[in-house]
């Protein structure tokens, strides 16, 4: 069944007044499958160790297919993946992703979803978790629990997007592909980590907080969050096409705040602080995959007037960036939410890279 225009336009409006998109058509691809991985003994790089992390993950196609990894943003899921306007323009048939001939595996990251994270119990005394122990689970899951030895495509999108490089740089002969989305190879700086502490501050400071023994979630979480929102993902244009009045603007102000919260402050927290300490840069000439990078050219985060991705992108063997113009058809930091604007240079990545196996 394919979506409307208008099912369409919801869509994509939803992938940019939240933090998380969800699935709102029926697809073209075959229904998802669910399942969950237990890591044994999971050693954190604080070197708390773990008895069983569970690892919760979505697949769209049969094992039969060349496997591809698809890793969400932060504060997403697999859910949040199976998008209209990300699964939707990949997964059906003819499409890059075609599900048909692709094994396509999205797990639930450390900290998400239905994986193990500080709200099933543990609260504050769950373990600190960095990106690295993030992809270093990913890769016990697809390597012992679903018993993959090479990836045909590492692809993520955000939080995603800078796993997806620290899979190339800790991991460099598991894939053929790298796409690394909406995400610089650089250290975790600037206004994306002012913004991001500046977030986490609020949270933490406020009073229903109480050092993470909250009763109910703290008040000032949803003002937090609106407010990093609004400054680190839309895009110039975008904001300008959809709030060109006071009126317009309030609404759409409105719309945020009277959204509920659902998730849980510590695991918001974890989410997004985990991210403080990334930094693949020193490593990249470890790569060994075709990388195709995708920004924005008003991703808010990642600005690309700084240069710092073309710079690092000279350290990889075989890279080059596709930066998607801004328009005001484009979201910022979420345009690449939306595969419609890149299926093509994906489509010719998969054409060209060498297939290795290991």
């Amino acid at each position: 069944m394919k979506c409307s225009r208008a099912a369409l336009s919801a869509a994509l409006a939803s992938i940019f007044l939240t933090l998380i998109p969800f699935a709102v058509c029926a697809a073209d691809y075959p229904a998802p499958k669910q399942g969950d991985f237990i890591a044994k003994d999971f050693k954190f790089h604080t070197g708390e160790t773990m008895a069983e992390l569970r690892l919760h993950y979505t697949t769209v196609g049969e094992p039969t297919g060349q496997p591809v990894l698809v890793l969400h943003g932060t504060g997403g899921s697999a859910a949040s993946m199976l998008t209209q306007a990300f699964a939707g323009e990949l997964f059906g048939p003819g499409q890059p992703l075609d599900a048909s001939k692709y094994y396509i595996i999205i797990p639930d990251a450390l900290g998400h979803g239905k994986s193990s994270k500080p709200s099933d119990g543990m609260k504050t005394a769950f373990p600190k978790y960095d990106y690295d122990d993030v992809v270093d689970a990913q890769y016990r899951l697809v390597k012992e629990g679903l018993g993959i030895k090479h990836l045909r495509l590492v692809l993520g999108n955000s939080m995603g997007g800078m796993q997806a490089w620290i899979w190339g740089v800790k991991y460099p002969q598991t894939m053929d592909a790298l796409v690394p989305m909406a995400a610089q190879p650089t250290e975790m700086s600037a206004r994306n980590w002012m913004l991001r502490r500046t977030m986490l501050e609020t949270i933490r400071n406020d009073p229903d907080y109480n050092g993470g023994n909250y009763t109910s979630q703290p008040r000032m979480m949803k003002y937090a969050i609106a407010a990093y929102g609004v400054a680190s993902s839309g895009g110039t244009l975008g904001y300008q096409t959809l709030a060109p009045t006071a009126a317009k603007a309030d609404k759409l102000v409105d719309d945020r705040l009277a959204a509920p919260v659902t998730t849980d402050a510590n695991d918001f927290i974890y989410q997004w602080e985990s991210s403080h300490d990334y930094n693949p840069s020193a490593a990249l000439a470890r790569i060994e995959a075709m990388v195709l990078a995708i920004n924005a050219a008003d991703d808010e985060r990642n600005p690309p007037e700084t240069g710092l991705t073309e710079a690092r992108l000279k350290r990889v063997k075989n890279a080059r960036l596709y930066l998607i113009p801004a328009s005001t058809e484009t979201r910022g930091h979420a345009t690449t939410g939306n595969a419609a604007f890149y299926k093509q240079p994906l489509q010719e990545l998969l054409q060209s890279a060498p297939q290795r196996t290991m």
